[in-house]
């Protein structure tokens, strides 16, 4: 007697979408099936049944995005829901960006600024890497996470004084916790010598420490050490760490500060491309010429408009410019400065022109930067994606649509190792978002900077809907994400 095998039924089936499918392939319309948290069908799904389904009609079905740098480290364990992430239809962040991470930290580590910006009010520490990523698993967040090991907080843990470079047995303390943290689950390690708690760190300091990065196929990411003046010579630096350590290298936030260097995108973007030809660079930006990170004491770097976006010793500063905070103290820009902290603020320091520049360069991916604390974060916290969707992508037209969710997806998750991630494709886990191109756009503005964006339909995280018509449907479905074996970038 013949056996019958009962015909599959789906957990979810997005159907009569368009999908784009983070190949940077053009467009198809077809149905996508779930099953089990991954992608179990793309085709013409119309005879098959499930569980649940959505209807897709008139709306793009793309990847879940993946944000390139965040500093998210700890929001994942204090605000679990990570609505400002998942309103944009993120899925997925990398964390300890620029040198900094909330692990391996004691109780009693002190915290320079910028790495006071993760610990806020909470003081929530991790001795270990693996403590964190240990927390990560045991109370999961909305979204999945790729944990980085920041550089100055190694140094902060093993240095007594920052203010010089490391010796020998500071050096083999940094290389031990930074292997701990690569077995432990980190993706890589990144630095942030732009910061004082690096700054003094030698390019040979960074390569001693980075060197279990080579073995553990870690990655290198950097806020670099200038993004001004000395714009070239860090690139170089950059590109030298990546050479040494025979590594994957990712440019954090690219961008260029002061008059005096606009325009200059037409030279790095060139040295960048050249650098791709032989060794595997990545680099990231996000859609705004503003940046936001620590308040500076630091005259230089308080040049030009500087909005307060957070302080804790003057709460009711917040949006405010540090000029008229200044004006109306009746001290100096710096004295002001000095009074609001600690703080983080918002400098609009960049060119339009770069900005787009640097978007449009074929392979660069798109990284929020956002600073989950305070009442007036940067606007790029809620507003990063659909913006690049609406503004840059619809309006401005700076690349076809295939593109701009390829620099979301598929190229992001290559760069960053994410295995199984950044396309839609049979057996790949299911981040899946579903929105509107006609009507996708951020609503966060630099004075209402919490605003969610509007046209993302429906936000799916390892095949579990999360955000659906303008509500957060409470899920916690997001994984901690290792790095897989590289794969080469295709040669231009």
């Amino acid at each position: 007697m013949q056996q019958t095998t009962s015909p599959v039924i789906y957990d979810l089936i997005v159907r009569n979408g368009t999908v784009i499918d983070g190949s940077k392939r053009p467009r198809f319309d077809a149905d996508v099936a779930v099953l089990d948290g991954r992608i179990a069908a793309v085709g013409d799904l119309g005879a098959c049944r499930a569980r649940d389904t959505i209807d897709a009609k008139g709306m793009i079905v793309s990847p879940g995005f993946i944000d390139s740098h965040t500093h998210d480290d700890l929001a994942l364990l204090l605000q679990p829901d990570m609505t400002f992430k998942v309103t944009q239809g993120v899925t997925t962040v990398i964390t300890g960006n620029c040198g900094i991470s909330i692990a391996p930290l004691k109780a009693d580590t002190p915290m320079p600024a910028p790495l006071n910006l993760l610990d806020g009010e909470q003081h929530l520490r991790f001795e270990r890497f693996s403590d964190y990523i240990q927390a990560l698993k045991n109370t999961p967040a909305a979204v999945n996470v790729a944990a980085m090991v920041g550089h100055s907080t190694l140094r902060v843990r093993a240095m007594e004084t920052l203010g010089r470079e490391a010796n020998a047995h500071e050096i083999a303390i940094m290389r031990d916790m930074l292997s701990e943290a690569l077995d432990a689950g980190a993706i890589g390690m990144s630095t942030g010598t732009y910061y004082p708690p690096a700054a003094a760190a030698s390019t040979e300091e960074i390569i001693d420490v980075g060197r279990p990065l080579s073995s553990a196929g870690g990655l290198y990411a950097t806020h670099m050490r200038n993004e001004s003046d000395g714009t070239m010579d860090s690139l170089e630096e950059t590109f030298r760490i990546g050479r040494e350590l025979d590594i994957q290298v990712v440019i954090s936030h690219h961008k260029l500060q002061h008059p005096q260097n606009f325009g200059k995108s037409a030279i790095t973007l060139p040295r960048i491309r050249a650098a791709m030809q032989c060794q595997c660079v990545a680099l990231d930006c996000y859609p705004y010429n503003a940046s936001s990170t620590m308040l500076h004491i630091d005259e230089q770097r308080l040049a030009g408009r500087v909005m307060i976006a957070s302080s804790a010793s003057h709460p009711d500063c917040a949006g405010r410019d540090l000029d008229d905070i200044a004006a109306q103290w009746q001290v100096s820009k710096l004295e002001a400065a000095r009074r609001l902290q600690p703080a983080s603020a918002i400098y609009f320091s960049m060119d339009e022109g770069d900005v787009r520049n640097i978007l449009a360069f074929e392979d660069t991916m798109i990284g929020s930067d956002g600073i989950p604390t305070g009442e007036k974060p940067h606007p790029r916290l809620w507003g990063t994606f659909p913006r690049v969707l609406g503004h840059y992508c619809r309006e401005v037209g700076l690349f076809p649509l295939e593109t701009a969710i390829w620099k979301m997806t598929g190229l992001t998750a290559r760069n960053f190792g994410l295995q199984d991630r950044g396309q839609l494709k049979p057996g790949f886990h299911a981040d899946i978002v579903l929105f509107d191109a006609d009507t996708v756009s951020d609503q966060a503005t630099y004075h209402d900077s919490t605003r969610p964006a509007q046209g993302i339909h429906t936000v799916i995280v390892n095949g579990m809907p999360t955000w659906r018509e303008g509500k957060h449907l409470g899920a916690r479905n997001g994984k901690v994400v290792a790095r897989g074996a590289r794969e080469q970038p295709a040669q231009h």
